[in-house]
């Protein structure tokens, strides 16, 4: 299944520009708050060059990269916990998400209107974050109601589900993010998860720069940067108005002259989906035949039996063994049977745990 992410941000900061140039959908991106009502959905295509060099030394019939699945969602405004803009919708839409690409505006253009009328990420950030708690806070004592009529009983369970809910409680009416609390695996599991807090969601908070700043940043993403730094989040900046040149080009050469004219190693939206995988701990391993190529997507520290499932579950209910070869092994040497001549394929059993790059053959009986 495709990692799925929601782009958020107050209206006319980018987000709709942005998800354009990353995904082959195009949403309405109009000079206005709230042009995007429903949420548009697109797949993002993750670049991968160990993919294509592996398409070269094998020769498959197709190719199938790995995927994101991102979600253009509502613009939010201040009440948005209670209803009002498009709140409701927002909030509803959030809650499926793996996780949030928080789009800041961190750049002055007296020709773009904010919503609030002056430039200020800080600010912005702090809006949306606040209707994020606020509604935290209303599932969460919502909970802690319904659980007055049981936790009379003494019940070990219902009693430690509390105290959790008074913990987070607490934390968040202390304007702490629940992502930033610390628990058990058990208890988060058991307790908190199931209540798909939003503030509990990873965030990658995606500043907008001008064109001059793309390569460096300015001072309104130096302040982003020191306000997350205990937050548990990822941050990068890019200019919206770059990639949408960027997404214009067909020709590589020409996209690569057009970025190093600029400054820039790679595109943003490269970095973007590089670090919403990085914030997520996933990873990426092969599967390389005559048929197909193929990435798939995994988490990291994931053992060899559940990285089967991820192709089909037979495969890891009747787990065998894994036939690996690290990818630059097989570059190296430039072929599965040279590999396994140069004794460089390893044979792994259930506790393997996959590494980045792997390229891995399944053996399984069901």
């Amino acid at each position: 299944m495709a990692l799925k992410c929601g782009i958020v941000g107050l209206p006319n900061v980018g987000k709709s520009t942005l998800f354009n140039c990353l995904s082959n959908a195009k949403a309405q991106s109009a000079n206005f708050p709230f042009c995007t009502i429903e949420p548009n959905i697109g797949t993002i295509t993750v670049p991968d060059e160990r993919l294509n060099q592996l398409e070269k030394l094998v020769n498959p019939e197709k190719v199938i990269p790995t995927t994101i699945e991102i979600v253009d969602i509502a613009g939010l405004v201040k009440g948005a916990h209670k209803g009002e803009g498009l709140g409701n919708q927002f909030l509803a839409n959030i809650r499926e998400v793996d996780a949030i690409i928080h789009v800041l505006r961190c750049f002055d253009n007296d020709k773009i209107i904010h919503v609030e009328g002056s430039i200020d990420p800080i600010r912005d950030k702090e809006t949306i974050d606040m209707e994020l708690k606020l509604k935290d806070l209303e599932t969460v004592e919502k909970k802690i109601e319904r659980l007055k009529r049981v936790i009379k009983t003494g019940e070990k369970n219902v009693v430690k589900e509390n105290d959790i809910l008074v913990e987070i409680k607490s934390s968040i009416e202390k304007s702490k993010n629940v992502r930033e609390l610390v628990f058990t695996d058990e208890d988060y599991i058991q307790f908190v998860k199931p209540l798909q807090l939003l503030t509990d969601k990873p965030v990658l908070y995606v500043c907008n720069v001008d064109e001059f700043s793309a390569s460096k940043g300015n001072d309104y993403v130096n302040k982003i940067k020191k306000l997350i730094l205990n937050e548990n989040s990822n941050l990068i900046y890019l200019s919206v108005g770059i990639e949408a040149e960027i997404s214009e080009f067909d020709n590589f050469d020409e996209k690569k002259i057009f970025l190093d004219d600029l400054g820039l190693k790679e595109s943003g939206s490269i970095k973007l989906i590089q670090s919403t995988y990085e914030l997520l701990n996933r990873q990426t391993f092969f599967t390389a035949g005559k048929k197909e190529v193929r990435a798939w997507t995994i988490n990291r520290n994931d053992k060899a039996p559940k990285a089967a499932s991820v192709i089909h579950s037979d495969f890891e209910k009747g787990f065998i063994c894994a036939e690996v070869i690290n990818f630059s092994d097989f570059k190296k040497f430039g072929s599965e049977i040279k590999v396994k001549e140069a004794g460089k394929m390893k044979i792994e059993g259930k506790d393997y745990q996959v590494n980045d790059g792997d390229v891995i053959h399944f053996r399984f009986n069901v």
